[in-house]
């Protein structure tokens, strides 16, 4: 089949070697563009979120998966083989148990968290755009689909997820105690800074401040919560009121510098701003951590406050790896039967053809005698069907005289129809 998967996460890779491999929407098709041009793929999805960056590809050839780990290190301009100590690869079968684990939230920072089944579906319709989608990645995404949709039906990996935007706020609590007194920034506008902010409301958050690049989507978001909207242009304005900050904005480059933060705790008489960085790349700069009364925390940090959550899904998870393992090898079985029986069809529609070839020109040929055409038309259906249907006849005639049932069942599923043909009268056209 040569599908294979690869990349980094979480559990292979800390957030600074992460952001060195993420993909914006852009970048992603710039990249499916590349692997294509330098036929690599056939078919390609490039996935990249906070905590994995992963390429689910069906190889041109499969020797080319070393080439792919090149092209990967060449498109970020990154030292050879840098990435290597961090990288994974599955096959087939494996590739589809992996993918099916991501989609239904087995393999998330948080067990069971949904929020990455509607990234793979932005993931695989960005992939659409760049025409990088075709029978297998098709097949194999839409059984994926109805994959996730049963393990969520039938299983309660889903139930009262604690989302990586519930433990951002989990955290602040922990540190500031009352929420009620306190201001929160909140960088982006996105879904997760969504969930943040009606974390956020829940706790009865002084005040919110809401900053994104597009000011209408912010001020949507703010009005929904109570808070106000700002530009991202306009945060050092408004720094010094932040208690807590939370970033998430999927910007390429860092938002929050070292500079503006040192002139706010200036104006804030050095009360403490606490911050969490759920961005991959980062929106805080890294330096802001080593500064005094700043308390910094990566989404890695919160892998502590997450893990007392799997405890409750661990049975759930449990099934939800028996729905997958059985999927996983049902659609691979299906795969193989499929392309097992391709040349089959492949073969026998171009000998149907030769046939209709060979008839239809001894046809026109005597049509070009000046021959009866009723008659060429009675000789022409009498040689179709007696060309069609030799080779068939004289196999289950052999198969009669060797008491091959098996085989005479399976001709009577192929060649008998159960209904009557339809005969064409005279005014069908």
């Amino acid at each position: 089949m040569k599908l294979c998967t690869l990349g980094v996460n979480h559990e292979t890779a800390p957030v600074d070697i992460r952001e060195t491999v993420s993909f914006s929407s852009e970048s992603a098709l710039r990249a499916i563009e590349e692997l294509k041009q330098q036929a690599l793929v056939s078919e390609c999805i490039i996935l990249s979120t906070c905590n994995r960056t992963e390429i689910y590809c069906i190889l041109k050839e499969s020797h080319l998966e070393e080439s792919i780990h090149n092209w990967l290190h060449n498109f970020f301009e990154l030292d050879s083989k840098s990435l290597s100590p961090y990288l994974y690869v599955h096959h087939d079968l494996e590739a589809v148990k992996h993918i099916m684990r991501v989609a239904s939230g087995l393999n998330s920072l948080v067990l069971g968290e949904p929020q990455i089944f509607g990234q793979i579906k932005d993931a695989y319709n960005n992939a659409h755009k760049a025409s990088s989608i075709h029978q297998v990645l098709e097949n194999l995404f839409q059984h994926i689909f109805k994959t996730v949709k049963q393990v969520r039906t039938d299983t309660a990996i889903g139930n009262s997820p604690i989302s990586v935007a519930f433990s951002a706020v989990s955290l602040s609590k922990q540190f500031f105690g009352d929420l009620s007194e306190q201001t929160a920034l909140l960088l982006g506008a996105g879904e997760t800074i969504e969930l943040v902010a009606r974390h956020l409301k829940e706790t009865n958050i002084g005040n919110m401040i809401i900053a994104n690049r597009t000011f209408e989507r912010a001020h949507k978001l703010a009005e929904s919560v109570g808070g106000y909207a700002i530009q991202l242009d306009e945060i050092d304005a408004h720094l010094h009121k932040a208690d807590i900050i939370i970033g998430s904005t999927g910007s390429p480059d860092a938002i929050l510098k070292q500079d503006s933060v040192k002139t706010a705790l200036k104006k804030r008489k050095n009360r403490p701003m606490f911050m969490v960085d759920i961005a991959v790349p980062r929106d805080i700069e890294a330096s802001i951590g080593d500064l005094n009364n700043v308390y910094l925390y990566t989404v890695d940090d919160l892998q502590e406050i997450i893990e007392t959550s799997k405890q409750s899904r661990q049975s759930a998870a449990l099934e939800a790896e028996e729905i997958i393992e059985l999927q996983a090898q049902h659609f691979v079985t299906q795969l193989q039967a499929t392309q097992q029986i391709k040349p089959v069809i492949q073969a026998y529609r171009q000998q149907s053809i030769h046939i209709k070839e060979a008839a239809l020109d001894h046809a026109l040929h005597q049509l070009e005698q000046g021959v009866n055409a009723e008659e060429i038309i009675k000789r022409l259906a009498n040689q179709l069907t007696n060309r069609l249907i030799h080779t068939p006849t004289k196999q289950l005639n052999q198969a009669g005289m060797n008491g091959n049932k098996a085989l005479i069942e399976a001709a009577e599923t192929l060649l008998i129809c159960e209904e009557e043909p339809k005969t064409l009268n005279k005014s069908n056209h």
